[in-house]
């Protein structure tokens, strides 16, 4: 179809790009593309530029790289795109000069179920809280965050074999689609949008920092478990062994737990297993600092030092 409707896309990730490739292959109108501004990135600080301006700059699409959402530049770049709506990915937030131009407003996509899950990490905090189901959301900008009116809404199961990078996958491609369907109704005039109803104790998705993400062994093996997955491959779990930084990227749960002292059950070769507060949660794949990621075999076939945690 061609759309008529003058669209402004801002957002920075990977996690964008669906949403703004759906539009694009729909023949929506992006009049303008924001992302963030090109940054140096890696050892060698080579400049980096976002995965939404790479995809881009391939359609040939008009982009604006703010440093200061405020400026007075910006704001008058932004009026002369006159776009009748701006959608939001995984972006800074607004403010209202902003969010506020579009005749039709302004919509964000949020990676959980809404209201639950509010914040910067909603795929990381369903999974590290063990939730078994999460989704997307589309809803209009208000004041405060991620509280505006939902417009559409589309859940996913999250399986145990799920870890933060496969449960980001399949909320991108699911998000996608729901940009492109909300943009449908908007654009109709159809959408019935409501108000988010909290019934019950809303839980609330952080950001995480590395402070954060320290293994308390103390806990239950699956509380542990679910942290380590909700955290791979990034930030990672990690924990101390001899010293050193330890990221731990996978675990498997040991359905018949054993109550023994020891702080860590090994064979040296093939498995190796730390105390928990109910038992021992068996480490897969981990990556020593300084080291490159392995699974368990090859990290014990090459450590030489102790294994205390």
């Amino acid at each position: 179809m061609n759309s008529n409707l003058r669209i402004v896309f801002f957002g920075t990730p990977d996690f964008a790009v669906e949403g703004l490739k759906k539009l694009v292959v729909n023949n929506y109108n992006i009049v303008g593309v924001v992302t963030a501004p090109d940054k140096p990135a890696g050892r060698g600080k080579k400049i980096s530029q976002s995965a939404i301006k790479i995809y881009a700059n391939e359609q040939n699409l008009n982009i604006l790289q703010p440093t200061n959402l405020k400026n007075e530049a910006f704001i008058a770049e932004l009026k002369l795109l006159k776009a009748d709506l701006q959608i939001i990915v995984a972006f800074r937030m607004l403010p209202e000069v902003v969010w506020n131009m579009p005749k039709y407003g302004t919509f964000n996509l949020h990676a959980s179920l809404l209201p639950q899950y509010r914040g910067a990490a909603p795929i990381n905090w369903a999974i590290i809280n063990g939730e078994t189901k999460t989704g997307v959301t589309t809803f209009f900008l208000q004041h405060e965050i991620d509280t505006g009116n939902i417009i559409l809404q589309e859940d996913v199961q999250i399986l145990e074999t799920d870890n933060a990078e496969t449960l980001h996958d399949k909320l991108m491609i699911l998000g996608g689609k729901l940009i492109l369907e909300t943009v449908q109704q908007i654009e109709k005039e159809s959408v019935n949008s409501i108000t988010q109803q909290v019934t019950t104790e809303i839980k609330l998705a952080p950001k995480i920092f590395k402070e954060n993400t320290k293994i308390d062994w103390n806990k239950s093996s699956v509380e542990i478990h679910n942290f380590v997955r909700g955290l791979s491959p990034y930030p990672t779990a990690w924990t101390i062994l001899d010293g050193k930084i330890l990221k731990i990227y996978k675990t498997e749960l040991n359905l018949k737990n054993t109550l023994e002292s020891k702080q860590i059950l090994t064979d040296f070769k093939t498995f190796l297993k730390i105390k928990t507060l109910d038992g021992y949660l068996s480490i897969l794949e981990l990556q020593l600092e300084g080291k490159k990621r392995m699974d368990i075999s090859e990290f014990l076939r090459g450590y030489n030092g102790k294994l205390i945690f």
